[in-house]
Order: structure tokens, then sequence, then C-alpha cells
């Protein structure tokens, strides 16, 4: 079963590249010069929560990075190297911090169970209920608890981006970067704007703030 699985993948693979030939024989040659996405999508490695699908965009218009609970850990050499690429070598113009609603990090996050390695990773969301537990405690409706938590993480992810000196030094230099919050509706399949989205440091505390020359 899991051979055959493995080589209908690739039998995926070969109807696509047809399908894409048959639409415009310069498709693989076009991709193949370059990208110049406008948008870096930080999500969930969830496999229900496809960035490019779901907001029916094409291969080359969205950077992509995945970790689990589409989270900015400020430590996290990866993240940072995404997004170092992508605002300073692609010049994206939005960044998109995308959780959503059933998340499974999350519905850790908000219990005691060990799990293994990741209740290493786990934490850095348990950080975030701690900031905001006098609201979630008082959300007595476990469901809606679970969903609010999903959305404060992610505003709390947005601040995290915009206090990296990747994305301060960019707006210092007057370069146009857009940092945004969404939450996936999983179970209607929408996106829901938070209306978390900063242009500059303006909102950000002072002690966030990095005096950076030009």
């Amino acid at each position: 079963m899991e051979k055959s699985f493995y080589k209908q993948l690739i039998e995926n693979n070969r109807k696509w590249v047809a399908e894409k030939l048959a639409e415009d024989e310069n498709y693989f040659l076009d991709l193949a010069d370059g990208q110049q996405p406008p948008v870096l999508w930080i999500g969930c490695a969830d496999s229900r929560v496809p960035a490019n699908e779901l907001i029916g965009a094409k291969p080359g218009e969205v950077f992509v990075h995945r970790n689990i609970a589409n989270m900015v850990v400020h430590s996290d050499m990866n993240m940072l190297s995404v997004l170092d690429y992508a605002v300073n070598v692609l010049k994206v113009r939005h960044v998109i911090v995308c959780g959503h609603y059933g998340c499974g990090g999350i519905q850790a996050a908000m219990g005691n169970q060990n799990i293994g390695l990741i209740d290493n990773w786990i934490r850095h969301i348990k950080d975030v209920y701690r900031f905001h537990h006098k609201e979630l405690n008082s959300i007595e409706d476990e469901s809606k608890r679970f969903d609010r938590f999903v959305e404060l993480n992610v505003v709390e992810q947005v601040y995290d981006l915009a206090k990296t000196s990747i994305v301060q030094k960019a707006w210092k230099n007057n370069q146009v970067l857009h940092v945004h919050g969404w939450v996936y509706n999983i179970r209607e399949g929408n996106v829901i704007d938070l209306d978390v989205n900063f242009s500059n440091e303006d909102s950000l505390d002072d002690v966030y703030k990095l005096i950076i020359k030009k």
C-alpha cells in the first residue's frame, strides 16, 4: 500500500507537468528565470493549511516558511534566515503570519502532557498563554478559549516580527514592508484578518525600538 501510494505521487507530478505545459509551453522556463514574490507567508506546518492554494496564489507568488504553530522565535536562525532573504533580497512588500483554528501545537500548549522534544518548542507557545492568561482563563467554553488562544498567538508573532532587526532596518531605510496577522478557519475555508497590521515601528514599546544607522 505504501509503495503504491509513493508511486502515485510520482504519477501525480507527471500529470501536473503535462497539464501546465498544455496551458503554457514556457510555464517552467518562466519559473526557472527567478522569483519576485510580493509576499512572505509564515504559517503552520499543518498539512491542511497550504499557503498558495488557500489564497489562490501561483508558484512564484509566495515565499513560505512553516513551523509548528506559525511561531516567530527571535533565536530561530531558520526563520530569521528566511525573513532576511525575503526582506533584503526578494524585497517582499507583505509578511503574513497565518495561524489556524484547530492547531495541534496550540492545543498541546494548553495542556501539560509530555510529548517529547517538541515540548521545548511548545514552551514558546505557553509563554503566549502566560501573557494573556487573564483573558484566556476567563473564557469558560474550552473550544472558544482554544480559538482565542490561536488568535492571540498570531498577534504576538506579528509583534515579534516587528521587533526583529531585519524588519526595523527595512523600515528605517524607508522600504515598503507591511506585516499582517491572519487566522485560517479550517472549518469553513476562509481567512480572517485579525486587524493587527504594522508598516512602521510606531506601535512598538520604546524598549524594542532599535537605533539603526541608515
